[in-house]
């Protein structure tokens, strides 16, 4: 007798990139996945915690490229929740977090399919952890804004200029080849000596760090070689770091 399928979508935040960061919940959901949806920006590693009979499909695009639309992942999504059963879409940070997860819920619900979400370690806070950067400190910044840099058209959010206004910490997603338009708008406001620091592969083995003000930032990325992509991360709790408070005190006597 075949056995009937009962198809499902789950959508699992992988976390930052560190795969000891996922959840038990997630690693729980990924072995009764019957299929596994994966992103680029997941360790592989994670697939281990996956049956052996379970099939593992790669739908990550890097920016810039136009491989796996988001429209061609969602039918995938529907396609082989239909035909197996139960699909995991893996995702890195946090799904709902500039993840389009949203998108991927409702586009299974409208084929009736039911649907779960298991929350992930959103890197816009995971990673400045790691560098000893407190998004919010008692006295130094006590709200925080997360912002994509570049925006469905392309451009640089205008949000970013409301935010460079407040005294809040600035976390930005997806801002490395907008870093120049970024340097601009907290010029413009008289704020040069601003910290801010770019961490790419942030909780990784892979991770690189550009740490200066907004005046010299550009050139320190230039320098370390650093790409997208990258979380920038400005404000005063960046010079709070245990880890950098010495690159800043260097950065006074100078």
């Amino acid at each position: 007798m075949i056995p009937k399928i009962t198809p499902k979508l789950t959508l699992v935040g992988a976390g930052p990139g560190d795969p000891e960061l996922i959840t038990l919940k997630g690693v729980l959901a990924l072995g009764k996945a019957d299929v596994i949806l994966y992103d680029a920006l997941v360790d592989k590693s994670l697939l281990k915690h996956a049956t052996a009979n379970a099939i593992k499909v790669f739908v990550g695009k890097r920016q810039g490229s136009k491989l796996n639309p988001q429209e061609r992942t969602n039918k995938m999504i529907v396609e082989h929740a239909l035909k197996y059963g139960h699909v995991v879409r893996l995702k890195g940070g946090d799904p709902f977090v500039f993840g389009r997860g949203a998108e991927e819920i409702e586009y299974a619900q409208q084929f009736g399919i039911e649907t779960e979400v298991v929350p992930g370690i959103t890197s816009s806070v995971a990673v400045p952890a790691y560098q000893g950067i407190p998004v919010t400190k008692r006295g130094v910044s006590e709200s925080f804004w997360v912002i994509t840099g570049t925006t469905s058209s392309g451009q640089l959010s205008r949000d970013i200029k409301i935010a460079a206004e407040s005294t809040a910490t600035l976390v930005i997603l997806m801002g490395t080849k907008k870093l120049r338009e970024i340097v601009h708008e907290f010029t413009a406001l008289g704020k040069e000596d601003m910290p801010i620091a770019l961490i790419q592969n942030g909780t990784t083995s892979a991770e690189q760090i550009a740490v200066g003000h907004i005046h010299n930032i550009e050139q320190k990325v230039a320098e370390s070689g650093i790409g997208a992509p990258a979380i920038i991360i400005i404000g005063e709790v960046v010079r709070e770091s245990p880890k950098l408070m010495n690159i800043y005190q260097e950065a006074i006597k100078i």
